[in-house]
C-alpha cells in the first residue's frame, strides 16, 4: 500500500520540470481523424484537465488521453495505438496497457490511482464491490450453516484486509479510527480480515443438499450490481466498471451522444458523453446513475425517487402501450423523499434537491480501506449530524450518537473541524469552512456541511446551497408545523432517545412479500442444459486491459448451470413494520429476502419443493420452544422521508406495524396447505369432479402471512436482520407498550401544548394511581357535559 502514495509526487514533479512541446504539428488521439470532436474529461478551463494535458505531452499525447487510457499515441492504425506503450517508452509513468475503461476497478490503480492514491485500494474492500452483506443476508434465508451467526465469509472476490484493522490514515480523522477500533472489538464479525469468493456449487452438491442451490442463485441473479463487472445490459442498467460506475454518466437508453464518431451512437450500452462527474467543478453524480444499482435489495435508490416496482405497467400511452420496462421493471409513483423533492421556495421555480453524494461520505461510498460485512458497518452518518436534537446542537452531540451499538454514550460534545478531510484542492470541492465543518457519528468532518452561528448550511453538488432544518433552532423559536411534530420530538424524549428519525419520516416502504425462488438444472426445449452468466465468474476473468468477461460489446461472459425464476405473494407500500436494528433502535423493517424454494435436478427431478428454511441462529431459538423461520423482515433506512411524518395512531394503533401481521395475523392461515379451487361436497369438504387441478400449492412451514414476525405474547416467527445481534422484533414487554399507547394518544399529543398540559397536573406527580384519579375525572366531566352523547 505505501507505494501507492509516491506516484503522485514523480507526476506533480514533471509537470513541472519539463516544458510541454510547442510544435503546432504534433497532434494527439483527440485530434486525429480518429477521435476528433471527442470531449474533454473534464471542462478545459479546470485545473484537473491542464494537469492531464501537461502529461500526456510527456507521453507524447497533447490531448493527454494516454495518461488515462494508455495505448500508444505514436500508432498509426487502431490496432496498433489501442496495444502497450511500446519498450522505447517504458521508462515514462503512467498507464503501459491501452484500457478502453480507465476506471475498471481492475486496473484504475494505473489510471485513475495516478492521482487519487488508495482509492483502488479501498473500493475493491467496499461493500460496492464485495457485497458481502448480499451474500450473507441471502443465503442466510436459505439456511446456509456458513452464514448463520453473523458470519460474513465470502465475496466476490478473496481479498484480504492488508494494511491491517486500523482504517487507512488519508481518509479518517483519529477520532474516526479509535471510533471504528472499538466497534471492530466488539463486533469483529461485522468487520472480516478476509473473504473468500462464494463458492460456485456443483450439480452433484446441489443434488445431496438442494439448498446449495442458493449459490447459483447468488451467482445469476444477485452478485450483477457490484462495480467489479459492467453490469446487465438492460434499460436503465447501464454503467461503467469500478470507478466509471459512479462518476461516468450513461442514460437509460445507454446511447451516446457526444460528437466521437468512432462511438456507434444507434448502439446501446456505451456513456452519455465522455465526461466525469464527481463535484461542483464537474457537476454532481446524477441519483440515476446509483440506481443503476440500488433498483433491487432494499431498494433504496428508485425509493428516493418515490418509485416503486408494480406488475401492472400502466397507464397507458398515447399509442395504447404500456411502460417501457426499467430495470426490467414497470413503476408506480409513491412519494420521493423530501431530500430529492423539487423546491418550490425560489420565486415558484423548481429547484433540483440533494444528489446521495451531498450526505453520503467518501467512505460511505469507496470504504475506508477495511473489509466491512454489512450497510451499518461502513456507513458513517446519522440524520442527527446535521439536523442534531430539540435540546442539543449537532456539534453539541456526543460522538456516535444515533450508532450506539447499546453502548451507553459518555463523551464530550463533538465539536467541529476546520480542514477537510483529505484538504487538497484537488479532491473535492473546498468550500468555505465558516465556523467549522460538521463532524459525523463517527468523527470525520463533512466536507460540504458547515456552520454558520446558529444555521447549518450543506453545499450540494448540484451548485445549490441549503440551509438545513436545525431542531434546536425550532424548538428555541417554538415554530413547529404542528403539534404531532412538537409531542414526538420534544415532549416524548424517549423517541429520540430509542427510535431513528426516519421511523416516523419514512412514512413508506417498499414491501415485496414471499420470494419464491426456483432453480431449474434441467434441460431446455432443445436439449441444452439450462445456464446464465455468472457474474462472479464472469468478473474473476479479467485482462491487462481491465475488460472483464461480459464487458465488451458482444460478450456473454460465464455461464453456470442453471436457470432462476422469481414469483412474489403480494406488494405494500404503506405503513412499514417496525422493529429493533442492529444499533439497537426502533426503526422501519421491509420483507428482506424471505425465500421459499424449489429446486430440479438435471433430470427434471423436483429436489425440494417450497421449502423455508429455519433460523436456528437466532438468539430467540435459545429461549423459546418454536424455531423462528429464515424467512428476512430486514431492518432499512427507506429513504422515502416526507415533511409530514407518520400520524401517531399509525403506529401505535397498527398492529401489522407492530409486527403482528396485516389484520393482525389474521389472514393467510392457510398457505401451508394445498388449495383447490374445484365443485365440493358442502357437507364433507370432498372434491367432486374426478379430474381436477390443484389451485394453490401449499408451503407446508408457511402457518402464518409474510407480514407477521411475532405473536401477541412475543414469540418471533421469523428473522429480524442477518447482520447484527441486536436487531429483532418487539419482544411482549414491548408490543404492551407499544399498542396500549394507542390508547393514549388522545391525551398526550397536547403534551407539546403546556398551557394545557398544566392544567392537568395531579398532585404528588403523575403515579399510577394519579394517572388513574386524572381519568376518572375527565370522564365524569364528560359524561356531566353530555360529551358522551
Amino acid at each position: 500500500m505505501k507505494t501507492c502514495f509516491l506516484i503522485i509526487l514523480p507526476l506533480a514533479l514533471m509537470s513541472t520540470l519539463f516544458s510541454p512541446p510547442t510544435d503546432a504539428a504534433e497532434v494527439g488521439c483527440a485530434t486525429t481523424n480518429c477521435h476528433a470532436g471527442l470531449m474533454t474529461i473534464v471542462p478545459e478551463e479546470l485545473p484537473m484537465m491542464q494537469r492531464i494535458r501537461q502529461e500526456g505531452q510527456l507521453h507524447g499525447d497533447p490531448d493527454g488521453c494516454v495518461v488515462c487510457h494508455g495505448g500508444n499515441p505514436k500508432a498509426t492504425t487502431k490496432e496498433k495505438a489501442h496495444q502497450g506503450i511500446p519498450a522505447s517508452m517504458k521508462e515514462v509513468l503512467g498507464p503501459k496497457e491501452y484500457y478502453p475503461d480507465p476506471g475498471s476497478i481492475w486496473i484504475s490503480d494505473k489510471s485513475c490511482g495516478q492521482c487519487h492514491p488508495g482509492y483502488t485500494y479501498r473500493a475493491k474492500r467496499s461493500l460496492m464491490n464485495t457485497e458481502a452483506g448480499t451474500i450473507q443476508g441471502n443465503l442466510h434465508t436459505w439456511g446456509l450453516e456458513e452464514v448463520a451467526h453473523h458470519n460474513v465469509p465470502w465475496g466476490n472476490y478473496d481479498l484480504v484486509d492488508d494494511d491491517g484493522p486500523v482504517p487507512l490514515f488519508t481518509v479518517s480523522s483519529k477520532t474516526y479510527k479509535k471510533y471504528m477500533r472499538t466497534l471492530l472489538r466488539l463486533f469483529p464479525k461485522q468487520f472480516p480480515s478476509q473473504l473468500k469468493q462464494v463458492p460456485k456449487p456443483t450439480l452433484s452438491e446441489v443434488k445431496n443438499d438442494p439448498k446449495r442451490a442458493a449459490l447459483t442463485y447468488q451467482r445469476q441473479e444477485c452478485q450483477r450490481c457490484h462495480i467489479g463487472v459492467k453490469g446487465r445490459k438492460k434499460r436503465g442498467d447501464y454503467r461503467g466498471m469500478g470507478c466509471s460506475a459512479c462518476h461516468i454518466p450513461y442514460s437509460n437508453e445507454g446511447y451516446y451522444e457526444g460528437d466521437d464518431k468512432t462511438i456507434n451512437k444507434k448502439e446501446r450500452g456505451h456513456l452519455l458523453k465522455h465526461r466525469i462527474v464527481g463535484n461542483r467543478k464537474t457537476g454532481g453524480i446524477p441519483v440515476e446513475n446509483c440506481n443503476s444499482c440500488h433498483n433491487r435489495g432494499k431498494r433504496i435508490g428508485v425509493s428516493f425517487q418515490g418509485l416503486m416496482e408494480f406488475p401492472y405497467g400502466s397507464p397507458y400511452d398515447k399509442e395504447g402501450k404500456t411502460q417501457p420496462k426499467l430495470h426490467t421493471k414497470s413503476y408506480l409513483f409513491i412519494s420521493d423523499d423530501l431530500h430529492h423533492q423539487m423546491d418550490q421556495s425560489r420565486e415558484g421555480n423548481p429547484v433540483a434537491g440533494l444528489l446521495c453524494q451531498d450526505c453520503h461520505t467518501t467512505i460511505g461510498m469507496h470504504g475506508d480501506g477495511n473489509i466491512h460485512g454489512t450497510t451499518l458497518a461502513q456507513v458513517e452518518i446519522e440524520c442527527s449530524d446535521c439536523h442534531g436534537t430539540p435540546e442539543k446542537y449537532p456539534w453539541e452531540l456526543p460522538i456516535g450518537f444515533n450508532d450506539e451499538f447499546g453502548r451507553k454514550l459518555t463523551g464530550k460534545a463533538r465539536g467541529l473541524s476546520k480542514k477537510r478531510l483529505i484538504d487538497d484542492i484537488n479532491f473535492g470541492y473546498p468550500y468555505n469552512a465558516r465556523d467549522g465543518y460538521l463532524l459525523t457519528s463517527r468523527g470525520n468532518p463533512f466536507g460540504n456541511v458547515v456552520k454558520d452561528k446558529k444555521k447549518v448550511i450543506l453545499h450540494s453538488a448540484t451548485g445549490l446551497d441549503f440551509t438545513v432544518p436545525v431542531l434546536k433552532n425550532i424548538a428555541k423559536k417554538n415554530t413547529w408545523k404542528n403539534i404531532d411534530a412538537q409531542t414526538s420530538m420534544a415532549s416524548i424524549p424517549g423517541h429520540i432517545e430509542k427510535m431513528e428519525c426516519y421511523t416516523c419520516h419514512a412514512s413508506w416502504a417498499p414491501q415485496c412479500y414471499g420470494c419464491h425462488v426456483k432453480v431449474d438444472y434441467s434441460k431446455d426445449k432443445t436439449g441444452k442444459q439450462h445456464a446464465a452468466l455468472d457474474w462472479v465468474a464472469s468478473g474473476s476473468r479479467n485482462t491487462k486491459s481491465g475488460q472483464t468477461a461480459e464487458s465488451t460489446h458482444g460478450a456473454k461472459g460465464i455461464l453456470i448451470p442453471g436457470k432462476i425464476t422469481e414469483k412474489r405473494s403480494y406488494l405494500r407500500w404503506e405503513d412499514p413494520l417496525l422493529g429493533i436494528n442492529g444499533e439497537g433502535r426502533i426503526s422501519p423493517l421491509m420483507p428482506g429476502c424471505q425465500v421459499a424454494y424449489t429446486v430440479i435436478d438435471k433430470d427434471g427431478k423436483t429436489l425440494a419443493h417450497n421449502v423455508i428454511a429455519q433460523s436456528r441462529d437466532e438468539s430467540t431459538a435459545q429461549t423459546q420452544k418454536r424455531i423462528p423461520l429464515a424467512i428476512d423482515m430486514a431492518p432499512v433506512q427507506p429513504h422515502t422521508a416526507q415533511r409530514k411524518a407518520r400520524p401517531c395512531e399509525s403506529c401505535h394503533a397498527n398492529a401489522k406495524v407492530a409486527g403482528l401481521g396485516i389484520g393482525g395475523g389474521s389472514f393467510g392461515l392457510k398457505q401451508s396447505r394445498d388449495i383447490v379451487e374445484e365443485l365440493v361436497d358442502a357437507t364433507t369438504g370432498e372434491v367432486i369432479p374426478s379430474r381436477y387441478s390443484l389451485q394453490i400449492p401449499g408451503i407446508p412451514d408457511l402457518l402464518f402471512d409474510w407480514s407477521q414476525i411475532v405473536t401477541r405474547d412475543g414469540i418471533q416467527l421469523a428473522t429480524v436482520g442477518t447482520h447484527w445481534p441486536m436487531s429483532r422484533p418487539f419482544n411482549k414487554e414491548e408490543l404492551d407498550r407499544f399498542l396500549r399507547a394507542g390508547t393514549c394518544i388522545g391525551c398526550h399529543r397536547y403534551m407539546g401544548k403546556m398551557d394545557v398540559w398544566k392544567r392537568v397536573q395531579v398532585k404528588g406527580g403523575m403515579t399510577q394511581k394519579g394517572h388513574e384519579a386524572l381519568m376518572g375525572r375527565m370522564l365524569k366531566k364528560a359524561a356531566k357535559n353530555g360529551f358522551l352523547k
